[in-house]
């Protein structure tokens, strides 16, 4: 495979086509190898338009679709990051181009650790990579931006209540065949914007609550 002749269709071809045009964002995407992120047995279709199994029922998400979480999160190079879902460890490293500092929890230890070897042979040295449940404890801290990977089936507001003022968060909610990818934006102390952005489907976040039964 020509890696960076493949890697340039990517983005020609599969990101900018689904509207990401943020030069900031195609750039990073460009600059980490997504090639070494992606389990050996599925390298040769590292850069196509697909999601890729990671094992442990875990996917790496579609390049565009990754695309669209960078360039919707609009970071700036001061922004503080939290990643719920650290996957592959591809989404965090371009989010580190991006931002100051990013802190990416995953419930699969296993995961984690495969992501850590990727992000140490690259030295990454502004992604801090914790093994854990979110929701067995939520960060006591607020950020400037944050990427839940994982489906919600039922949207959480407790994500929202991380985000400091003027934070943006994506997220996507709800059960297949559809999902709605969503950016909610904290105004200020009291006033968040939802903004819908695609629909998707992804596996769902580990332990996230469901709807239990009809809702009036």
């Amino acid at each position: 495979m020509n890696l960076e002749r493949a890697r340039t269709q990517m983005l020609e071809q599969q990101v900018r086509a689904w509207e990401v045009l943020n030069p900031r964002v195609l750039d990073a995407m460009a600059q980490v190898p997504r090639e070494e992120f992606v389990p050996a047995r599925y390298r040769g279709v590292a850069f196509a338009d697909t999601s890729i199994p990671l094992g442990l029922g875990q996917v790496m998400m579609a390049p565009k679709v990754e695309g669209r979480v960078l360039q919707a999160l609009d970071l700036r190079p001061t922004d503080r990051v939290l990643e719920v879902g650290t996957g592959s460890g591809f989404l965090a490293a371009c989010l580190a181009q991006l931002a100051a500092e990013v802190t990416s929890i995953e419930i699969l230890p296993d995961l984690s650790q495969r992501a850590a070897g990727v992000l140490g042979r690259f030295a990454v040295p502004n992604v801090r990579l914790e093994v854990g449940d979110v929701y067995q404890a939520f960060p006591g801290q607020s950020y400037d931006a944050i990427a839940v990977t994982g489906s919600l089936p039922r949207y959480d507001t407790r994500f929202e209540q991380l985000l400091a003022p003027g934070g943006r968060l994506f997220v996507v909610v709800g059960l297949a065949p559809v999902m709605e990818a969503m950016l909610v934006t904290r105004a200020d102390a009291q006033v968040w914007t939802r903004e819908s952005l695609f629909e998707t489907v992804i596996p769902p976040l580990r332990n996230a609550p469901t709807p239990s039964g009809f809702e009036w």
